[in-house]
């Protein structure tokens, strides 16, 4: 017996109605919602669920960014129609069992001993014997035979012409019918706890409850009762942010027009949240001491809850998620990068904001982050090109074999320190991010202090690299960039150079070298008269390194620009070098030596100032300090179909493997009366085809011979 892939036929005065019947308890119909489910399940997979609509819009645009939202694949796994398709497969699924039940639990009783002898002569599995004994005598044995292998038996006499002859009806393996309604039953079950735990309670409050999905902002405390959902609700899943020395007991759970606010029967306070390091700095262990605070019975219950670790109270499941911040402390100082703008210190925390002016000009600092612990790959980076000569082929082919997580390169992962994360939005709403650490960073040899920017949260950070002063700080770099600002420092950093580079030479040589120093550090800054009339090549201010480029395309032949660059570079760096020593004249500091440090400095500083322009913002905030503090993100879910669905999944095991593993075989051996005593045809069938089949009937058709037995000599 073979489950049926058609639908049930039904006996119905309208043939529509018996096709739709017919279809919903099909295989085919079942494996079609399977496989839709299936390409649903990858595209929720693969496109971020839940994310703020703008994310949506920056990565696909506007028209397919509302076409994806029409079609609810923001939130596959809560859309209606993949709720509906599920409630559908639990419908065909079941259909197609109540089809099948019945046919299985006949078959499973039947020894089908009523086969002809004809019959077993088609079989592929067959096999004759002529016996001694009588047909009774051996169907007895036989059977005994069979019992003993494990298989049961029916035996059933039979009047023959000849006389009485008795078949012997065997089968075992009957778990593999029994796998195939264990495997189905199971699909219905895990679809069931799905639905269940699913968005689909909530969606119901939300289309028959009056609940509607609140999309403002503000305090929970003053959020509509609408826009709350009991908690009596049987099924959610929601997340709780809790601050240090806080309690919450109100969830947020995320809908595709906003969110709703489910409210629980208990408060959660955040005691200590706990987090734990390896000497990389990668964390190894999130952990948060909690009291629950019953609300019915006032109960203070105290817990810890960890990763893979949750808490239960009142059905309700308390797992560590992750954690954020808790609104930290900062202070920021403000420096100017390239704006007649003074240094100052602003304050504020994260997730608040605060407005700067600066005469008709207003921006508004938004603090979105701090980071206390940066880890970052600091291993060395491999040069773009190689030496063929020193390519080693057996080294470079054995450097990627072994383990699988060997790698080519080395990795070399070290933690940095602070960082902030802070917005500045004008007044049209534009805004970029920037992402500032607080401590140097050893790059190239280098001590650097990165300044990352980016237009959109879909870029990665471009980091504007600044070099330290004496101090570690950013304060010589800043009054290098306000004295290239002054014109009146540019022109006395240009007589020092020249005074300095060129002391007993005629006064022609003299007046050419100022002037070209004076053109050089001119375009450098950006304030040459000839620089509006220079290819800006899409830059915002054309200055730096990319102007001194664009004047040598324009005014020097192309068989001249190399040598003419490295003189003009020369002069450049003796300019700055005397430019930088009158910023520290002017701070009261004394001269800067002469030595590798120095010439690092301001090697970098040259490069810092040249990417200074590309930069998008008059100014630019360093930590300074700050007062950390965190919030734990816990999620929290009332799941009645989570034992159910473990119920399906046990079921789902023991169904495919029975079904794999299990063989249903049936035997008959019929004994014919004769002669001689009993003629045997034996026959065997399977419900697949393997080479066991052929070894088991090889040890079967021993039974048709009786053992011998030895008497005493």
């Amino acid at each position: 017996m073979s489950a049926s892939t058609a639908g049930i036929e039904l006996r119905l005065p309208s043939r529509r109605l018996a096709s739709v019947v017919e279809l919903l308890s099909s295989m085919r119909f079942a494996i079609a919602l399977l496989t839709v489910i299936s390409i649903a399940s990858v595209l929720g997979t693969v496109l971020k669920q839940h994310e703020p609509i703008n994310n949506y819009v920056n990565q696909f645009g506007p028209f397919w960014s509302e076409v994806f939202g029409a079609l609810d694949l923001y939130s596959v796994y809560s859309a209606w129609w993949f709720l509906l398709i599920l409630a559908f497969l639990v419908l065909s699924t079941t259909l197609c069992i109540v089809r099948n039940t019945p046919k299985i639990l006949t078959d499973l009783r039947q020894y089908k001993e009523h086969v002809r002898e004809q019959s077993l002569q088609a079989f592929h599995h067959k096999a004759e014997a002529t016996l001694a004994e009588a047909p009774r005598a051996a169907a007895e044995r036989i059977g005994q035979g069979l019992l003993a292998r494990g298989w049961k038996v029916r035996l059933q006499s039979r009047e023959t012409p000849s006389g009485t002859g008795w078949m012997v009806a065997a089968k075992t393996g009957a778990a593999n019918k029994l796998g195939y309604l264990a495997a189905h039953a199971a699909i219905v079950i895990i679809c069931i706890g799905g639905l269940l735990d699913g968005d689909l309670m909530v969606r119901a409050q939300l289309w028959l409850g009056g609940k509607e999905s609140f999309q403002g902002g503000g305090l929970i405390a003053d959020v509509p009762e609408k826009h709350r959902l009991s908690d009596t609700n049987p099924t959610f899943r929601g997340n709780l942010l809790v601050t240090e020395g806080t309690r919450a007991g109100v969830a947020v759970l995320p809908q595709p027009e906003g969110v709703i606010l489910q409210e629980l029967p208990f408060d959660v306070e955040l005691k200590k949240f706990i987090v734990e390091y390896y000497d990389t700095g990668m964390p190894r262990l999130f952990a948060s001491e909690i009291v629950i605070h019953d609300r019915y019975t006032g109960e203070a219950r105290p817990a810890r809850v960890e990763v893979n670790h949750p808490v239960q109270h009142r059905g309700i499941q308390i797992y560590q998620s992750s954690f954020d911040d808790g609104g930290s402390l900062v202070k920021l100082r403000a420096l100017p990068m390239g704006a007649s703008v003074k240094p100052f210190e602003v304050q504020g925390r994260i997730g608040e904001a605060t407005v700067l002016t600066n005469g008709d000009e207003r921006l508004r600092l938004e603090f979105t982050g701090l980071r206390v612990i940066n880890v970052e790959n600091l291993g060395g980076a491999t040069a773009a090109g190689a030496d063929v000569r020193k390519v080693d082929l057996r080294q470079a082919i054995e450097s990627r074999l072994g383990s699988g997580h060997k790698t080519a390169t080395e990795r070399t992962l070290r933690n940095v320190g602070p960082s902030i994360t802070y917005k500045l939005r004008d007044e049209a709403g534009q805004a970029r991010e920037f992402h500032n650490y607080m401590l140097p960073i050893d790059l190239d040899g280098r001590r650097v202090i990165l300044l990352g920017v980016r237009d959109t949260p879909q870029e990665p950070f471009r980091y504007l690299r600044v070099p330290v002063d004496d101090n570690d700080g950013l304060d010589g770099f800043v009054r290098l960039r306000a004295a290239l600002g002054d014109p009146a420092m540019r022109q006395r950093a240009v007589q020092r150079y020249v005074a300095a580079a060129a002391p007993d030479q005629p006064p022609a040589v003299v007046q050419a070298l100022a002037g070209s120093a004076q053109r050089a550090i001119d375009l450098f800054a950006g304030e040459d008269p000839e620089i509006e009339r220079l290819p800006h090549q899409g830059a915002p201010r054309l200055g730096g390194l990319q102007a001194l480029s664009a004047f040598m395309e324009v005014n020097i032949p192309e068989a001249e620009r190399e040598r003419a660059g490295e003189v003009l570079l020369r002069i450049l760096n003796g300019t700055l070098f005397e430019l930088y020593q009158l910023s520290r004249q002017q701070a009261n500091l004394p001269p800067a030596q002469r030595d590798d440090t120095t010439v690092a400095f301001m090697t970098q500083a040259v490069l810092s100032l040249s990417d200074a322009f590309f930069y998008p913002a008059p100014l630019t905030f360093q930590l300074k300090d700050f007062e950390h503090v965190q919030a734990s993100v816990f999620q929290v879910a009332r799941a009645p179909g989570k034992t159910i669905v473990y119920l399906g999944c046990l079921l789902l095991i023991v169904g495919v493997f029975a079904m794999l593993y299990v063989r249903e075989r049936r035997l008959w051996v019929w004994l014919a009366p004769s002669s001689e005593g009993a003629r045997a045809t034996m026959a065997l069938s399977s419900n697949r085809k393997l080479l066991d089949n052929d070894r088991e009937f090889d040890g079967l058709q021993g039974l048709l011979h009786p053992p011998v037995s030895k008497g005493l000599t």
